[in-house]
């Protein structure tokens, strides 16, 4: 049991010992900074450089010998699970499967020398994909591009030009708005996407994905829908053609998805005997191409495949600006989705390995894979939550892995890539179905933040219900929006307690909650969750009352009314001092001018007593007497002596002394207090100009 003894102190006392600074020597002048700012050196300018680009930090210490071999194993793992991925994210952004290719190849080079993590894998991920495909459709739908409106024939090629010109535009505006944040040092933005926030987001993402491969996985042609309740409208469209389903496409659909799903459970079984996972998807799509080929599946069974995949590299190009007005708020979704997405991910392996990265730099780092990537048709990326983990398991140390991963891409763009045509679009679907059972066992928040914090359990239902009815935009606005609300309600309606320390120990424990704990004697501890601020100062007074029956507005009216009589007292005495000034200013005046006649100098009377010689007339003596009234006489005791006086009121009884025994009231005042001049002339007598005469 500790114990403190020392005084009560206010704040004002507190400040006083403490000696606090003042503000202006605490905080730097916004010139001194911006003077700061704009000031160069050479470590300054090595630490802007290095900071900018961290490859330029990790790279010149790259040891090949301990990093090159798991590296290389790390990069050719996530190689080729970036080939059926990235086609297969394609499908879901509604664009054709070699531009899923681009955005496996130029993001994750870019990203090599200015992203900060060194496990996550840049390209293309479920959620983006989605969303980029709900801005395709709804800009460029088939409707728009019909041949012939009678026979409904879409012309593929343009509406697919057009669809790649969108996606390239919005990428290339969501790649500038995370540059301009990351230089704006606006990382912490991701920190307003809450934990339950972005999963329940990414399992109605989920939703929207299943029923967007639902037309490949059944082989029919729902209507495109879009705006609100789209999705509820596709479901119906869907339900409605089931009776149409192409058996064919139905039966690949769902070998593929028990060859995947099962293939995966024992990889995951079997991980930590497996040095390297084995790329069950890849084996699927192979496997899949050989026997659409050899069986003729597409003019056989009119399965339908992916068709023509063009061989090589396009050259960069100018997005179309006059798309970004339309897309803009798609734009600032799928920015802050992603980022969101890519911390969360490197803070993960960050901790994991004992290193940090920046929050701002990786805001940069994917805006400038975006927006670079966005001028070679590329559609927008982030960090990919599986295809990391392989690269993180393998034993990936830097993004040289990512590199290694970039080169296998490039291989199958140039040379491979013609040979996956007759790769039927139901594997595809399946692959996209089967990655998303990370997603599903995401409903298992439910039950866990029902036990934990309702809250949280509130905002993952807001959340999934938005952005299932609202799609991927509308929802993301209005999770957001509803989070910052319950941020206010947390802080208007924090938990407050009045704690007691537990005997024996110097802990101090909520009081209502714990039985063993004692109040202690003569003190209260109020305690509450939330910072003090006008929107919930009055809850707290209320609470303060509540729990420790202090009144704190009656303490508060008391001690100002106390202090407001105080203050009328001083007033009063103040003005009681200032009119006795007056009186007795008005007293000596007139007291002065009364009694001016009968006050003499002792300068004159003692140069005239020299004149004479000291000898003195009958007359003169009996004049002194009559002004002896209470009068103090100084006579010199011989003409070249020092000086004696004579005080009393009764001349017979009159005492001789010599000045220097003249002490402090020896000056006789008049009876009279109308006299009092007489007695101030005489103290300002100058003794000196007595001795010198």
């Amino acid at each position: 049991m500790y114990r403190v003894e020392r005084e009560i102190l206010d704040e004002k006392r507190l400040e006083e010992l403490s000696q606090r600074l003042d503000p202006s020597q605490t905080h730097t002048p916004f010139s001194q900074r911006l003077k700061n700012s704009l000031r160069c050196s050479v470590p300054r300018l090595k630490h802007t450089v290095v900071g900018f680009l961290p490859v330029l930090y990790w790279l010149p210490r790259y040891s090949l010998w301990d990093y090159g071999m798991p590296d290389l194993i790390s990069g050719i793992s996530v190689g080729i699970m970036h080939l059926p991925q990235g086609m297969a994210y394609a499908l879901l952004a509604s664009l054709p499967l070699v531009y899923g290719l681009y955005s496996s190849f130029y993001p994750a080079l870019v990203y090599f020398f200015f992203g900060s993590s060194r496990h996550i894998s840049v390209g293309t991920f479920t959620i983006l994909s989605i969303m980029v495909g709900g801005v395709t459709e709804r800009l460029g739908p088939d409707v728009n591009f019909l041949i012939n409106n009678e026979t409904e024939e879409v012309n593929i090629t343009a509406r697919d030009l057009y669809r790649v010109q969108v996606a390239a535009a919005t990428t290339v505006l969501a790649g500038s708005i995370q540059v301009i944040l990351g230089l704006l040092h606006f990382g912490f933005v991701g920190t307003y996407l809450s934990e339950p926030l972005v999963r329940a987001y990414t399992s109605a993402a989920a939703v929207h994905a299943v029923v967007a491969q639902i037309k490949n996985i059944f082989g029919v042609s729902p209507s495109r829908f879009s705006g609100p309740l789209s999705l509820i409208y596709t479901l119906v469209d869907v339900c409605r053609l089931l009776p149409n389903t192409h058996l064919p496409t139905l039966v690949v659909s769902v070998l593929s998805i028990i060859v995947l799903f099962t293939a995966k459970e024992i990889n995951n079984r079997c991980r930590k005997r497996l040095p390297v996972p084995v790329p069950v998807e890849l084996i699927v799509i192979v496997l899949g191409t050989l026997i659409s080929f050899y069986a003729h599946l597409n003019k056989t069974y009119e399965i339908s495949v992916v068709g023509e995949i063009p061989s090589g590299i396009q050259a960069p190009t100018v997005p179309n600006t006059s798309i970004f007005r339309e897309v803009v708020v798609d734009a600032f979704a799928l920015a802050i989705v992603g980022y969101a997405i890519s911390v969360s991910l490197g803070k993960t392996f960050a901790l994991k390995h004992g290193y940090k990265i920046d929050s701002s730099q990786e805001l940069v780092a994917l805006g400038l894979s975006n927006a670079v990537s966005g001028f070679f048709q590329c559609f927008s990326v982030c960090a990919s939550m599986s295809r990391s983990l392989i690269q993180e398991t393998t034993g990936g140390r830097t993004q040289m892995a990512g590199v290694t991963s970039s080169v296998i891409v490039l291989v199958t763009m140039l040379k491979l890539g013609p040979l996956f045509q007759e790769l039927p679009k139901a594997v595809l679907a399946a692959i996209v179905f089967v990655n998303l059972k990370g997603m599903f066992k995401q409903y298992t928040d439910i039950v866990t933040l029902w036990r934990s914090n309702k809250m949280d359990l509130l905002v993952w239902l807001v959340t999934w219900v938005s952005t299932v009815l609202f799609n991927l935009d509308m929802g993301l606005a209005a999770s957001i929006s509803f989070t910052i609300l319950t941020v206010i309600f947390r802080t208007q309606s924090p938990r407050y307690s009045v704690l007691g320390n537990l005997p024996g120990t110097e802990l101090y424990l909520d009081m209502e909650t714990h039985r063993e704990v004692r109040e202690v004697p003569g003190i209260t501890i109020f305690r509450s969750s939330a910072t003090v601020y006008f929107a919930n100062a009055e809850l707290y007074l209320e609470a303060l009352k509540e729990k420790s029956g202090l009144d704190i507005t009656k303490m508060i009216t008391y001690k100002r009314r106390q202090e407001a009589k105080q203050r009328k007292r001083d007033m009063r005495a103040a003005r009681r001092a200032r009119r006795q000034a007056k009186r007795q200013k008005q007293a000596l005046r007139a007291a002065s001018q009364r009694h001016k006649g009968d006050v003499f100098s002792v300068e004159e009377e003692a140069g005239q007593l020299g004149e004479r010689g000291g000898a003195f007339t009958q007359e003169e003596e009996s004049g002194w007497k009559d002004r002896e009234n209470s009068t103090v006489f100084v006579m010199p005791e011989t003409p070249h002596n020092s000086w004696v006086y004579l005080k009393g009121t009764d001349p017979e009884t009159t005492t001789l002394g010599s000045m220097s025994d003249l002490q402090d009231g020896d000056i006789t005042t008049l009876g009279s207090s109308s006299e009092d001049t007489l007695s101030r002339d005489l103290e300002r007598v100058s003794l000196g100009s007595l001795d010198n005469s």
